[in-house]
């Protein structure tokens, strides 16, 4: 299976067929410092300011009562994403979709470095975060769609010589503020426009992903080039998500694999999934046919998920997941379905 055409990275145009396993959410640097919780007043003692051996397996559980771990584009943060994109190369990875943007601090010299350094393709995005990210919270839906257009054809507001990739990761909270209903506006006028491909960030809500499709594809955006993320702290049953997938027919994606918490601190009432039931529910889409709208990652945005602060890196899926796929009955072909065609497809313009 192969694609036509060619997919926008921070170092130039690529053949899309040249992009391999791909990972279509992660981070290689930001700052997640507005999401702080305070910690258990019992625990206080182990959120110190350090990452270590003593502390990490409390900050598995409850990673946002650290500011420390929610700092990630310090120095120390940047070389141990090096190393980490370093050894997702080596372990067969391809491409990063990073999905920083206005709102996250976005680095796109970083980015740069990471694929110069590493052969690993890094695809910026455009648009914008959720509302309490932004420093200015009335941009017009105009402004806002002038901004992404220039990005994803002449160049970066802060970058000139790199183009973006793709629209992402578009974010809103629950319920959908004006801000991020004028942002999800704006990014269907430019993908109706270029036929690029977008990825949105739900609030913790089941009613949140299909809420932004509906405001998405009334605009005029293409519910195929779109991905709604973290359905896997969003939309929990199977027959929701079935339900979704039909209507939305939108990528439904599965991208916080190896995240597994007893206590989801961001929504405490939702039952965080195991990558055992993450794959479940990938499962459960391919029986019904639906393999082809699904995509992987991690969403790595704090430092004690990456290999050098303990954490699992961006090669746990390719290292732990896919070998449990296999044990579940996932064929080579669909595998690489979910990690190679489908990614490309929905690169691809």
């Amino acid at each position: 299976m192969s694609a036509s055409g060619y997919v926008e990275t921070v170092l130039g145009k690529r053949d899309a067929n040249q992009l391999g396993r791909t990972l279509t959410h992660e981070h290689l640097s930001l700052t997640f410092t507005t999401f702080y919780v305070q910690p258990p007043s019992h625990l206080k003692r182990f959120f110190n300011g350090k990452i270590e051996l003593q502390n990490v397996g409390m900050l598995r559980q409850y990673p946002y009562s650290d500011l420390y771990n929610l700092v990630y584009n310090d120095q120390c943060t940047k070389d141990a994403v090096l190393e980490d994109v370093k050894l997702y190369k080596e372990f067969g990875g391809g491409t990063i979709v990073e999905n920083s943007n206005h709102g996250l601090q976005r680095n796109i010299p970083f980015m740069r470095k990471v694929s110069e350094t590493t052969g690993i393709n890094i695809i910026a995005g455009t648009g914008y975060y959720v509302n309490a990210t932004q420093t200015n919270q009335d941009l017009s839906k105009e402004e806002m769609y002038n901004v992404m257009l220039k990005e994803m054809t002449i160049g970066c507001e802060d970058y000139p010589d790199v183009k973006t990739g793709f629209i992402g990761e578009v974010g809103s909270a629950w319920p959908i503020t004006p801000f991020e209903k004028r942002a999800i506006q704006a990014t269907a006028e430019v993908q109706q426009q270029l036929k690029c491909p977008v990825s949105f960030h739900p609030g913790r809500n089941p009613a949140a992903p299909s809420e932004i499709m509906r405001i998405y594809q009334e605009a005029g955006g293409d519910a195929r080039k779109a991905i709604l993320s973290h359905l896997d702290r969003t939309i929990l049953s199977p027959e929701d998500l079935s339900e979704f997938a039909d209507d939305a027919k939108c990528y439904c994606q599965f991208d916080l694999f190896g995240s597994e918490c007893s206590f989801y601190q961001l929504s405490p009432s939702v039952d965080m999934f195991s990558d055992a039931q993450r794959i479940d529910r990938v499962k459960h889409l391919r029986d019904e046919q639906r393999l082809d709208r699904v995509l992987l990652s991690h969403d790595i945005h704090t430092k004690h998920r990456l290999i050098k602060f303990g954490g699992h890196g961006f090669s746990h899926i390719l290292n732990n997941v896919v070998p449990k796929m296999r044990l579940k009955d996932f064929t080579s072909e669909e595998i690489d379905t979910l990690i190679i065609h489908n990614p490309r497809t929905w690169l691809t313009s």
